[in-house]
């Protein structure tokens, strides 16, 4: 198989020739978007670490009009907060069937579930994961998870996971260069 040298190591030819046509990215939050840390006060407040990396990276997605969309099992103001600040405008919480919600999101947007790009890290993801068409995983992912995913990103999740796929989706579209920079100077 021809693989493509990028800025995250050589990648399957195959794998950017189907992110590049993706629609839609649907992550999930603890242990994708966060390193599954959550930290409580004795005052009933929550606390997520969230990286900036990551969020930039989803922020460019939305620039560039692709869909973006957590979907996740756990309900957290925070987790509102954070993508209000991202400007996600999908945000499913509390969410125990993540294949269901994946498919009626798809459904409300038109776009077609093999359009679509999952990235999770546990066992309850892998509702999503039977129905999108690229399923992606962080390195530290449940070995169960790792076993399904189309590409498992070399990064831990919480620790820029998430940003190296959304390069690998600006890369496989022609909007970013091989090697990480942006094919324009808009940045």
């Amino acid at each position: 198989m021809l693989k493509i040298n990028t800025c995250y190591g050589k990648i399957d030819s195959d794998l950017l020739t189907r992110l590049s046509s993706i629609k839609l990215v649907a992550f999930d939050i603890d242990g994708s978007l966060t390193d599954g840390g959550i930290y409580y006060d004795n005052h009933d407040i929550e606390l997520k670490a969230f990286n900036v990396k990551d969020g930039f990276g989803v922020v460019t997605l939305i620039k560039e009009g692709i869909e973006c969309a957590v979907i996740t099992g756990r309900n957290a103001k925070l987790t509102e907060r954070r993508m209000q600040d991202l400007k996600v405008s999908h945000i499913i919480q509390g969410e125990a069937d993540k294949g269901k919600a994946l498919t009626k999101l798809c459904q409300s947007l038109s776009i077609e579930p093999e359009d679509a790009v999952c990235f999770g890290d546990d066992l309850n993801d892998m509702p999503m994961f039977r129905i999108a068409g690229v399923v992606v995983c962080p390195q530290d992912a449940h070995p169960f998870i790792k076993n399904h995913a189309d590409y498992i990103t070399t990064l831990p999740g919480g620790h820029g996971a998430l940003r190296e796929l959304c390069d690998l989706i600006l890369i496989a579209k022609g909007i970013m260069t091989a090697d990480g920079g942006f094919v324009d100077e808009r940045y």
